[in-house]
């Protein structure tokens, strides 16, 4: 390992899954303890935090749209 220069080593994973970010967060205990016991005989409960939040924003989507298209119907109906 002497002979080996790490001057220019990088830190960090080595492996990275492409749209995928490496991050810090802080959770409460709690929900940390009920998305591990869902996973419990398999599965990550990372990745079910990540499915969790990605629908939670398609559903927010899906609201903004349903919105937005109940205004639209609204004001064209107004205008006849």
């Amino acid at each position: 390992m002497k002979d080996i220069d790490f001057s220019n080593a990088r830190r960090g994973a080595l492996i990275s899954e492409p749209g995928k970010e490496r991050i810090t967060i802080r959770l409460d205990s709690t929900v940390l303890a009920w998305f591990r016991d869902q996973v419990k005989g398999g599965g990550n409960y990372q990745t079910l935090i990540n499915d969790v939040l990605k629908a939670h924003i398609g559903n927010a989507n899906d609201k903004l749209e349903r919105t937005l298209r109940k205004v639209i119907r609204e004001e064209l109906r107004a205008a006849h």
